[in-house]
């Protein structure tokens, strides 16, 4: 599993109010951007080895203490491999997720386009656009594969041999999975997200308001990023190849419920952990986010 407005938790009204003024709208559509790149920059900082365990559950449907010490014998030069991918693609699509749902929501408000319906649209919008940086999430995948350790020197080397030897399309092996996880995921967290601040009290004082956002956004979170677990998995899966066909999804679907036994529940190896990265990311994206927008807001 690749933002809303703060301001947009308080209800439509304040989203139609935002419509007045189109320099100031443009102004606002350019730091929701920015506030978004920059929240996704600092969880990925904070976040990465902790994704990397939770890749090696994925990937080998092994428990965590296993992925723990094939990262300890692998040693700490490679703890952090692979991260200059993920970390350019949550920035740009924590960006595009901030802003092209804003970009969306907007004009769809002020036709009277019925709220929730907005929301979702622009959300589902915003997650297709996310789906364009996908080749970052391609690199991330076969750097972080151990029987690429040697094949691939970093980031750079990886595109390099991929774009000459296999081409384009190469990089994007598994969208459709990505495009199933992206969108209905980003339309709930919408929703969802205004739903749960409109009921929550006000709080007057910075650092009630920061842990109350953190941990709505958190809960979350973690509930969409466990959700659209399995398809994670079945990207993952699709990702691990390099070159050959192109796997359709039930033909990847019906392979890793074969290789895991024939059990839906087996597709779950690594969810708890997910759950605790999910609910981490979220919090630290939502507790950063607002830092940024009161330093864009004064």
């Amino acid at each position: 599993m690749n933002e809303l407005k703060m301001s947009d938790f308080k209800g439509s009204n304040e989203s139609k109010a935002a419509l007045k003024g189109s320099n100031n709208l443009q102004h606002q559509h350019w730091k929701e951007f920015v506030c978004g790149g920059g929240s996704a920059f600092c969880n990925i900082l904070i976040s990465y080895p902790l994704n990397k365990v939770i890749f090696r559950q994925m990937m080998h449907g092994v428990e965590a203490t296993f992925a723990l010490n094939q990262l300890q014998k692998e040693g700490l030069g490679y703890l952090y491999r692979g991260m200059l991918p993920p970390l350019l693609q949550r920035s740009m699509s924590m960006s595009l997720m901030f802003g092209i749902y804003d970009e969306c929501l907007q004009p769809l408000l002020h036709y009277n386009v019925n709220p929730h319906l907005s929301k979702m649209i622009a959300g589902v919008v915003a997650g297709c656009f996310e789906a364009t940086l996908m080749p970052f999430e391609r690199l991330q995948t076969l750097l972080i594969h151990p029987k690429y350790h040697q094949k691939f020197k970093n980031t750079a080397d990886a595109a390099s041999n991929i774009y000459k030897h296999y081409g384009i399309k190469e990089f994007y092996r598994g969208l459709v999975p990505i495009l199933l996880r992206n969108g209905p995921s980003n339309a709930l967290f919408f929703v969802i997200r205004d739903e749960v601040r409109l009921r929550l009290p006000s709080q007057e004082k910075l650092v009630y308001d920061s842990l109350q956002n953190f941990l709505a956004g958190a809960s979350i979170g973690a509930f969409l990023s466990t959700l659209f677990y399995p398809l994670n998995v079945i990207k993952i899966g699709m990702q691990c190849e390099l070159g050959g066909p192109h796997r359709k999804l039930l033909y990847e679907f019906n392979y890793i419920l074969r290789k895991r036994g024939s059990r839906f529940g087996n597709f779950y190896h690594g969810a708890l952990l997910n759950i605790s990265r999910a609910f981490l990311s979220w919090g630290i994206i939502n507790a950063s986010y607002e830092v940024f927008r009161k330093i864009l807001y004064p």
